[in-house]
């Protein structure tokens, strides 16, 4: 079989200002004080909840930070030119998707390979991009423009444990923490900003920035189950 070729799309973009900035820091999640104290006490030893699988704060990834809105109209923009994007790509190997959680602008095509030797049938019933690919097997590859912003739930008709998230975005100034839970997002237009640190389980956070014309600001985040309305 051919490898595949990956397609590249031209699309006009804005230059960076020649001044820029960049914005740094950490993100983590943190569990509700207190919730340990029945594994302390034994309570998970008995054997109704023996095999209950508790949620590791501590070992959550795929936070996703970025500005929130659009972006540009706080300084003067520089004229546009060409340049080219390549197309992002969510594997289905394993009866699963990878990665997980994806963060796209909007207009960015994704292509859908399947891996595996059975089938998959990849749809969404998401309001931002609904669609059902059906059913196909390698050499066919799938693709979907995401041209919405929005959260997009991704999943396959046939497997139970097979979803991501297609997380759509207003502006190319976003990143994924990595394992660490460090991030960067560069190249920054100056200006004041929303940033919002996001987790597909958990309250989002957004915290106001200025981002200066050089130089870095430092912005970390600590999500968790909080800022809810309590009954």
């Amino acid at each position: 079989m051919k490898p595949l070729v990956t397609l590249l799309l031209l699309t006009w973009v804005a230059v960076a200002p020649a001044g820029a900035g960049t914005i740094t820091g950490t993100v983590r999640a943190e569990g509700k004080a207190g919730a340990a104290l029945d594994a302390e006490c034994g309570a998970y030893d008995s054997r109704a909840f023996k095999f209950a699988e508790k949620v590791n704060y501590q070992e959550m990834r795929d936070f996703v930070i970025y500005i929130e809105g659009t972006v540009g109209t706080n300084t003067p923009v520089a004229p546009a030119k060409p340049v080219q994007v390549v197309t992002r790509k969510v594997m289905q190997k394993k009866a699963m998707f990878q990665p997980h959680v994806l963060p796209v602008v909007v207009g960015t095509t994704v292509e859908w390979p399947n891996n595996d030797d059975i089938y998959h049938n990849v749809f969404s019933y998401s309001e931002a991009k609904p669609f059902d690919l059906d059913l196909y097997k390698a050499p066919e590859v799938k693709l979907v423009t995401f041209d919405k912003p929005g959260r997009v739930d991704v999943f396959c008709s046939i497997h139970a444990t097979m979803s991501c998230v297609v997380l759509v975005l207003e502006n190319p100034y976003f990143a994924m923490a990595d394992d660490k839970g460090t991030y960067a997002i560069s190249n920054v237009p100056p200006g004041t900003y929303k940033l919002k640190a996001w987790h597909e389980r958990l309250p989002s956070q957004i915290k106001e920035i200025v981002v200066p014309e050089t130089g870095g600001v430092k912005v970390d985040f600590t999500l968790g189950i909080t800022q809810l309305p309590k009954y």
